[in-house]
């Protein structure tokens, strides 16, 4: 099994920049963004609908950084939890420079055992929630006339699995709602992309998946491994980042599994 590179140093990519990033409770890829922006420079918001997972994320990004971040706790679900996380955002610091938006939900079923509330369940928060969240940033954004928004999907959205019939479609909805949202947004300086990781390793994807089908998963990685969730934060610090500047609309394979 190849192990991972050294964890990357910052460079400042994101200094002076405000970014809220939902669901960044825990060990995955979204307490990993908000640590890695943190890093680079930003001033850091972080959201989660686990208030107390959420407050424990705070706290340990403090005792990096030396500064507490603001946590607000939303659920991507209601229109009126996201419209006050936003805001909160504003009322704290001023303005938003940069949305992630990560919430999303897993699950397995297989579609002739998938009930409607199954189906719901999975695209109200991965694809609806993540439309919620783009729709309260652009509204923000645009009378500004700048901002960035950086989708979470995942090459699920492009490539078939069994059982994932519902986060399958929710994936490819967040790849196309990215697209025509790039669209609208361009003519007011606003960028919006999306990163589609494969399999990432983190505590909580151990628990809920069998090591069987970890196993399977990883021999399909070109890396022989999964990635780190610190490796799919950095992309969408790329991004959220002046280097990305000509860069809307895009998907982005962190991976080597785009079709």
């Amino acid at each position: 099994m190849a192990t991972p590179p050294p964890y990357p140093r910052a460079h400042g990519l994101l200094d002076g920049k405000v970014v809220l990033v939902t669901a960044a409770a825990g060990t995955g890829i979204g307490y990993a963004t908000a640590r890695r922006c943190a890093e680079e420079g930003a001033t850091v918001v972080v959201s989660d609908r686990h208030e107390r997972r959420l407050g424990e994320a705070a706290e340990a990004l403090a005792e990096l950084s030396g500064v507490k971040p603001l946590a607000v706790p939303c659920d991507v679900t209601s229109e009126a939890e996201v419209g006050a996380m936003f805001d909160a955002v504003t009322e704290a610091h001023g303005r938003v420079d940069v949305v992630v938006n990560n919430a999303g939900l897993g699950g397995t079923a297989r579609l002739v055992e998938m009930t409607d509330e199954q189906w719901d369940a999975v695209l109200g928060v991965t694809l609806t929630g993540t439309m919620r969240c783009t729709r309260a940033a652009l509204r923000r954004m645009v009378p500004r006339g700048s901002g960035v928004i950086v989708n979470n999907s995942s090459v699920i959205g492009w490539r078939a699995q069994e059982g994932q019939s519902h986060y399958a479609a929710a994936k490819a909805g967040v790849m196309a709602l990215t697209r025509c949202a790039a669209l609208e947004a361009a003519p007011h300086g606003i960028r919006v992309n999306a990163v589609a990781p494969s399999l990432v390793m983190h505590p909580f994807l151990a628990k809920v998946t069998t090591d069987e089908l970890l196993t399977e998963l990883t021999s399909r990685e070109a890396f022989g491994r999964s990635a780190e969730p610190w490796e799919v934060a950095n992309v969408i610090v790329f991004l959220a980042s002046e280097y990305s500047t000509y860069m809307t609309g895009e998907v982005v394979s962190v991976s080597n599994r785009h079709p």
